[in-house]
């Protein structure tokens, strides 16, 4: 390898240097109906109250909370979408479903389980309370209240704030285009039956349905031999065609990990190619001419936590997102050890029935299978030869 690669660094640097790339991402507006895991492209605010009158919260009686010990008169049965028409005076109420507007003279509101019909057809409260059932205007948002900020990925209960203020075709993040390329002579795919010496192509169907789970359409290049011609000709084809390009294969030291020469011949700089983690210390990022790729390991456990720690940061960040992954932490099962400590090495994890963390049994990054039930991983710190039996850990979900 030429001075352009061989450039090995720590997993915080690699994140640093995927943070620090310049992005301009474009903008369009969506209807609602397409937002979801979308990224707001601007801050969002209400152009109304919240709620935008005094709100019924429950089925009820709307009265003077003066007027609790008396038997009152029902003047009026407001159902949810309709105004009131008569104001409460002493010795009145109204009949109120959940979401009526609550009639003028009205303080407070009591449930209708809490209340008896009299002979003549009054209402008498059996059961006082100290709420007032009442959602009054404003209480939740006022009008010019920033309600989401730009960045915000959107979940469904972002789409029901967005609908409430009105902003059915909000402004986000397009959504990246990327292309997918496997390599490798070794490779047949997952219909054919492999000969000795073959195994079937999992990473490209791996890659595909984790950027699915992201709400990114993939384009599949399928399988590329192992040749300068065929491998250039392909990430050339696909550069074109995409922003960004994920490769897996032909990015260690062998005699035909070809990937990092090539991208540099196109183009584009190699900023590494390790990162110190195990699995999956080849892994070259490369940036140019606006295009942006990640070649991957070729053994699936690799590139499938490559993707989860490395490139899905950098998705969101080509989004418009900043991406945070969730943590939690609970207490491990058993005493885990390792005997090299100098990568920061990750293993699967699955919760047992009484919540703890269990070390799933892992051979190592060709191990695909050792995921199958996995809730998610965990990892040793450079450095760290021994995980403590009910010691606390950090679980990261996959």
């Amino acid at each position: 390898m030429n001075g352009n690669y061989n450039k090995m660094v720590q997993l915080e640097q690699a994140l640093e240097q995927i943070r620090n790339v310049e992005i301009s991402p474009e903008t369009e507006s969506v209807p609602l109906t397409e937002a979801l895991h979308r990224v707001l492209a601007n801050d969002v605010f209400s152009d109304t109250n919240m709620p935008p009158f005094n709100k019924s919260a429950v089925d009820g009686y709307a009265c003077k909370e003066n007027d609790l010990k008396l038997a009152l008169e029902v003047i009026e049965v407001i159902p949810a979408g309709k105004f009131p028409e008569r104001k409460v005076g002493s010795g009145q109420c109204a009949k109120i479903m959940t979401g009526g507007v609550v009639p003028e003279g009205a303080d407070t509101v009591i449930m209708i389980e809490h209340t008896k019909e009299t002979e003549n057809g009054k209402i008498q409260f059996i059961k006082e309370t100290s709420k007032s059932n009442i959602c009054y205007t404003g209480e939740d948002v006022k009008t010019g209240d920033k309600i989401l900020k730009k960045g915000t990925l959107l979940k469904p209960q972002h789409l029901a704030i967005l609908a409430s203020t009105g902003c059915w075709e909000p402004s986000v993040y397009v959504l990246p285009s990327v292309g997918v390329i496997t390599t490798g002579d070794e490779l047949v795919e997952p219909w054919e039956k492999p000969p000795v010496s073959k195994i079937r192509n999992s990473n490209g169907y791996q890659l595909i349905g984790q950027l699915q789970s992201m709400h990114i359409t993939a384009k599949y290049y399928g399988i590329v031999k192992d040749s300068n011609k065929d491998i250039e000709n392909t990430i050339s084809t696909a550069l074109m065609e995409n922003s960004l390009l994920l490769i897996t294969g032909g990015v260690s030291m062998g005699d035909f990990d070809l990937v990092p020469g090539i991208l540099n011949r196109l183009g584009l700089k190699v900023n590494f190619d390790k990162v110190a983690i195990q699995p999956g210390k080849p892994l070259a990022m490369a940036t140019g001419n606006g295009k942006f790729c990640f070649a991957l390991s070729g053994n699936p456990v690799s590139s499938f936590f490559q993707f989860e720690i490395l490139v899905k940061p950098f998705l969101y960040k080509i989004m418009g997102g900043n991406f945070t992954p969730p943590v939690y932490s609970n207490v491990l099962s058993k005493t885990k050890t390792r005997k090299k400590t100098e990568r920061q090495l990750f293993f699967p994890v699955k919760l047992s029935e009484d919540g703890l963390v269990e070390a799933i049994e892992f051979h190592g990054s060709a191990h695909i299978t050792s995921l199958a039930y996995a809730d998610g991983i965990v990892s040793f710190p450079i450095g760290t030869s021994e995980l403590i039996e009910k010691s606390i850990v950090h679980v990261r979900p996959i």
